[in-house]
């Protein structure tokens, strides 16, 4: 490896700070490391999804609770991380996605799938996570996913307007996803398996106060049903007198995976949910050189400002080992 890494020298460029993954935590990262003079570069729109740069937060309908801004889209705050980003000369962009990380010394050699190799004297695993996707179980999941069924209401909200659709889950993001597709739609069930839903309280009090929103707790979706396309879903016990329950959507919102495989294969310490194992205070994982921030790690409250706030911790983290081991070059 020492060769191999000896011999791309010439061939390709070197980074202090490479970040895996392009959403809020890996831009508002690169932007900090940037001001502390690090040679930075995030690969990834966004690692292991089909994500614009920006992640997760593209999704958003409206963001409330970001700093500095009242109110405005998921998508209006993802540009503004990234041009903050981009307005750093330090920051390199690439839409490429990672196929693996090896190191060698107090170096790490990262190869991308279009052949693409990168030098970095230190990496930032900021990869998110994915959808959570319906077991296998529940008849009619997969036969219609993009015919009905969906994992975000954003994107495909516009698409039911005047139906009547179905939430799948009972998070704060099952909430807010009901709440947008009430601009739209006719009605919207919220499905739930537990005693009741647990949003935020200001998302709680919206949800009470639409009457579009019909919450059905204590029960499971097993069966989603329909010849071209979702007509109803079939549930586990019934609701006012009847087992099946006519929709023309269904949107699933049962929580996230970690995309962590990367960090992984790496030998990066991951805890029994797949999420990385990490030094709150620091960032740091068990890899010296390696760090990690955002919803793939192992932070209980995840929301983009935490993200953020430990993505610029490791930032400043990669800056102080790089020079208190005076790597100047790989």
């Amino acid at each position: 490896m020492k060769k191999k890494i000896k011999d791309l020298k010439q061939k390709i460029n070197q980074y202090d700070f490479i970040i895996i993954g392009a959403g809020g935590t890996a831009l508002a990262a690169a932007m900090y490391a940037a001001r502390l003079g690090l040679k930075t570069l995030v690969l990834g729109s966004t690692y292991g999804t089909e994500l614009p740069i920006g992640g997760v937060i593209t999704t958003t309908h409206i963001v409330e609770n970001y700093p500095g801004f009242i109110r405005l889209s998921g998508v209006e705050l993802a540009k503004k991380l990234e041009e903050h980003a981009k307005s750093y000369k330090e920051v390199t962009i690439k839409n490429e996605k990672v196929s693996e990380i090896k190191k060698n010394g107090n170096c790490f050699l990262v190869s991308t799938e279009n052949k693409r190799n990168y030098v970095g004297k230190t990496i930032l695993f900021a990869t998110g996570t994915k959808w959570r996707k319906l077991p296998d179980s529940v008849k009619g999941s997969r036969e219609f996913e993009n015919k009905g069924v969906s994992y975000c209401a954003l994107c495909d909200g516009p698409l039911f307007k005047g139906k009547v659709v179905a939430v799948i889950g009972g998070s704060d993001s099952a909430a807010k996803d009901a709440l947008l597709l009430s601009e739209y739609t006719k009605k919207v069930y919220i499905i739930y398996r537990g005693e009741q839903i647990h949003p935020e309280p200001i998302n709680m009090e919206r949800i009470k106060k639409n009457k579009k929103i019909e919450i059905i707790n204590n029960t499971n979706v097993i069966e989603i049903k329909g010849k071209n396309s979702v007509e109803s879903v079939v549930l586990d016990k019934p609701y006012k007198g009847k087992k099946e329950l006519k929709v023309q959507g269904v949107f699933v919102a049962i929580g996230h995976i970690p995309i962590s495989d990367l960090a992984k294969n790496l030998g990066v310490k991951l805890n029994e949910k797949g999420e990385i194992e990490i030094n709150h205070a620091t960032s740091e994982t068990n890899i010296p050189g390696v760090y990690a921030a955002g919803d793939v790690t192992d932070k209980p409250f995840k929301q983009l400002i935490t993200g953020v706030a430990d993505g610029c911790t490791a930032a400043y983290s990669a800056y102080q080992y790089i020079t208190k081991n005076k790597i100047l070059t790989c």
